[in-house]
């Protein structure tokens, strides 16, 4: 059965709106060639389209034809996961579909059969032979391909890809904890990040190579710190924006980092020498200077309570 004559035959069988709409719609595209993929663009998009083999943030409702209430959904969810085509993502309609998305578009799909659940269905939630409705806003994208490729290699074969390549593996890979981060899912963000860092040691056969290499570690440094407070782990958070200093001596994130790691250990005198300097640098940014009255208001805690104790220990010996 096509999909024309599919739809049909399913006219007047009690449709749900949203399917009599999209059924409707004068500007329903045939991109699967033989009408088992159809698509309403809602909103457009920018950039270019989902390449083969990509991750991609999603937000999806599926619908059955006969029912007002989706059957899936993930559009509670603020920051959806990420799912890698063909392997995540198994439906071969909504694969096809995505293919033609671009970043921040909205679009409806109809499926057949075929291209969705089959002839079996998907018992008890899909019935056999059914045609299927997805609602799609995709969200954000990452061109995994050139990054699960080098991974899947051994260490010597890793070692004889281009610089370039490794490069763009690692700004992927940190792209992949950038979205983790703001997911708040700061473990997995840590393991995203270190695993960019771990392939940033080659040794570099010229001057502007080497220069590559530090700009993009040094924003990999930057992201392992703030993750490491994010963490509670302050030492780790200091140890990886001293790396960045190494790198960028008057990196005002990397010396502001490195304040709050020292402020967190109660390292009063270490977190004043960071924060001054990128005050210097810097002396009108809010956050420095607000964690500079936060370190005074700190250090003078600690005094006060110095001193208490300093007097209760008095007291005891002259009791004595």
């Amino acid at each position: 059965m096509d999909a024309d004559g599919g739809g049909e035959a399913r006219a007047g069988l009690g449709l749900s709106s949203r399917f009599r709409g999209a059924l409707g719609a004068c500007g329903l595209q045939d991109i699967s060639g033989d009408g088992g993929v159809r698509k309403e663009l809602l909103r457009h998009g920018t950039g270019q389209p989902v390449p083969p083999a990509a991750t991609v943030a999603v937000k999806y409702s599926g619908y059955l034809e006969h029912m007002e209430k989706p059957f899936c959904t993930n559009c509670t969810k603020k920051l959806p996961r990420l799912m890698k085509l063909g392997e995540d993502i198994t439906l071969e309609g909504l694969e096809i579909g995505l293919l033609t998305m671009r970043k921040g578009e909205v679009a409806r799909f109809i499926f057949t059969p075929n291209y969705a659940y089959g002839q079996q269905g998907c018992l008890p939630l899909i019935p056999p032979n059914a045609m299927v409705l997805f609602e799609v806003e995709l969200i954000d994208f990452l061109d995994s391909a050139d990054s699960d490729t080098f991974f899947a290699l051994t260490a010597e074969q890793q070692d004889t890809f281009p610089l370039q390549k490794i490069l763009k593996v690692a700004d992927v890979e940190r792209e992949f904890g950038n979205y983790l981060f703001r997911k708040q899912c700061f473990e997995g963000a840590k393991d995203r990040y270190k695993r960019a860092y771990s392939i940033l040691g080659r040794s570099p056969s010229s001057e502007a190579e080497q220069c590559q290499i530090d700009a993009s570690k040094l924003l990999v440094l930057l992201n392992l710190s703030v993750t490491y407070l994010k963490l509670e782990c302050p030492a780790r958070a200091l140890m990886y924006g001293e790396k960045a200093l190494e790198i960028d001596k008057r990196n005002v994130k990397a010396l502001f980092r490195c304040g709050q790691a020292c402020l967190w250990m109660t390292e009063y005198e270490k977190a004043r020498d960071f924060l001054v300097r990128a005050q210097r640098i810097e002396p009108f940014n809010h956050d420095i200077n607000n964690e500079l009255k936060k370190l005074a208001s700190c250090y003078k805690d600690y005094l006060d309570k110095e001193k208490e104790t300093c007097c209760r220990m008095l007291a005891a010996l002259n009791s004595s």
